[in-house]
Formats: C-alpha cells, structure tokens, sequence
C-alpha cells in the first residue's frame, strides 16, 4: 500500500484517461498546488472504466494538520474513486516560517473572529476555483463527488453543504466543528480565559452554527447520505454537537437512515500524533475510522 512508502511523494503527472478505452489507470500520489491551494492526490487503488469519482477532503487544525498527513491517516483506499486532500489555510504548505504559531496566536487574540471564521470561510471559498483546476489536470467525474472533513475541516464540508452551490453525492465527518461557539469553548478552556463576545463574533458563529444551519442541508435538491464519525474519547461539547446535529437531520431527511453516528470507542480528538505535518504511519484506531468512512463512500459512490 502506498501509506508504507511515504518517502515516494512525487509531484509529477500519475493519472492518464485512455479515451479510446475509457478508462482511468492508477499510478502515483500527487502533491502541488491548485489555484493556490495545496493539495495531495491518490488516484483509484484499482482502475476505474470512465473517469472516476472524487472524494475531497479538509484536514484538522489538531494532528493530522495537512492535506499530506490527513492523506496518510485517512486515505480511503477501498474508495474507487480519487481521493484528493486540500490543505486548510496557515496549514502544510502554507504555514507561516514553517510553524503552526501564526495560527495559535490567531486563537489567542480573537478565537472566533481570527481563528475559526477566516480559516473556515477562506477554505470554503477557495474551494470551487480548486476543484476546478484539479477536474481538469486529472479528470476525474465531479458529478460523483463526497466530501469529508474532520474537526474544522468538517465545518468547511458542512459549508459546502449547507450553500448547496456544488453537488455533493456522499458526505463524512470525523469528530467535526459543528458548532463554532463549541469551538471557541474549546480554545477558552485552553487559554483559561473568557471569550469577550460582541455583535459581529455572535453573527459569525451563528453562520457555523450547522445544527441551526441543518434545514438549509436538507433542502439540497438531493439530500446528502451522511455518516457522522465521533470518538467517544472526544471532547463532550463537540459529541453533543454530533448527536444534536444528527437528531436534527434524521428529523427532516426524506430517509432518516441516509444519516448515521457512529460512535467510536477509544477514540479522542486527534486522527494521528503529533505534530501531525508530515504524512507517518496509520495508527490503529484510525484504521478503523479509515475502513468504516471508506465503507459509507463505497456504497454511494459505486
């Protein structure tokens, strides 16, 4: 499996579509960048007839905190389909003087309107002009398209759901950011400091807000199957949020069983060790996450 050879990262072109044949022929990841986002890009495991899915992914601010380590931790390689990890702002490749500091002092000075909006917002927005330029370097078929994220990132792919600008096929969170006010609850707890919030930081954390925001997920034109990943050792305002947000969307889903928690046990926060930058081993209990997420696209991407 290529997660054993990390070492062989290439940044040249791995995928050919054969058209007289119509077929998608594997080869090796890719790492670049696409209209400024970085990117990681494992193509199908097996070759695909016609161009193939896509799954893309946002990667946490805790470990794994990279589109190349989140690819290592998480690469879905049961999934037929590409597999193509963005990196988040202030993160991987864009790291500022090779740290995570920029994006720890943003926390430190304005955890919801330094930290949490402009990381989610900037990565949501990136995202169509990305998806773009990957679509045609690499072919594969966005009309059969999932979307995963985990922690924050999980906000940037209940964006993409909740503006319903993109057509999503299968959606899975892992341990995600539902609710921002969580998230600044977090931060709060590790500064031992109160957040000052005022009128503008209560209007932006009421937009990542997804479990009030879970009426404008439903109404997509086609309701997203979506498999909700949470670690039972994760932290309890962000496994409370996974059980509201849930409870929520079953109650207005067409088919309530198209939305599913799984609870993970053993499982805390955190999808690799850290510092969760470069891609490293799979641990095992993320080897469970990777087969049950890898599982849910299966069958809704075929």
């Amino acid at each position: 499996m290529w997660r054993n050879e990390v070492h062989r990262w290439c940044v040249l072109d791995i995928v050919e579509i054969d058209s007289a044949r119509g077929r998608t022929v594997v080869g090796e990841p890719v790492t670049g960048t696409a209209a400024g986002v970085p990117f990681t890009a494992l193509p199908p495991s097996t070759e695909v007839s016609g161009p193939a899915p896509v799954v893309v992914a946002w990667h946490m601010i805790d470990s794994p905190r990279s589109d190349a380590a989140f690819a290592a931790a998480l690469p879905l390689a049961e999934v037929p389909a590409w597999r193509v990890y963005l990196g988040m702002p202030l993160c991987g490749a864009r790291m500022i003087d090779g740290t995570m500091d920029a994006v720890v002092e943003r926390a430190r000075r304005d955890a919801m309107l330094a930290y949490v909006d402009p990381i989610v917002a900037q990565a949501a927005l990136e995202f169509p002009a990305a998806l773009a330029q990957l679509r045609e370097r690499f072919g594969f078929d966005t009309s059969r398209m999932a979307v995963v994220g985990g922690s924050l990132g999980g906000a940037v792919a209940l964006t993409i759901l909740a503006t319903r600008e993109i057509p999503v096929r299968a959606a899975a969170l892992v341990n995600p950011a539902i609710r921002a006010r969580s998230v600044v609850g977090l931060v709060e707890g590790m500064l031992e400091q109160p957040y000052s919030w005022d009128d503008k930081a209560n209007q932006a954390a009421d937009q990542l807000d997804f479990v009030a925001r879970s009426g404008e997920i439903s109404a997509r034109e086609q309701q997203v199957p979506l498999l909700l990943v949470s670690g039972e050792e994760d932290y309890p305002s962000l496994r409370a949020d996974a059980d509201d947000l849930v409870a929520a969307l079953r109650g207005q889903y067409t088919r309530p069983d198209d939305v599913r928690l799984n609870r993970v046990p053993e499982l805390a926060h955190p999808l690799a060790e850290d510092p969760g930058i470069d891609p490293a081993p799979q641990l095992p209990i993320t080897k469970v996450v990777d087969e049950m997420v890898g599982e849910w696209l299966v069958r809704r991407l075929g």
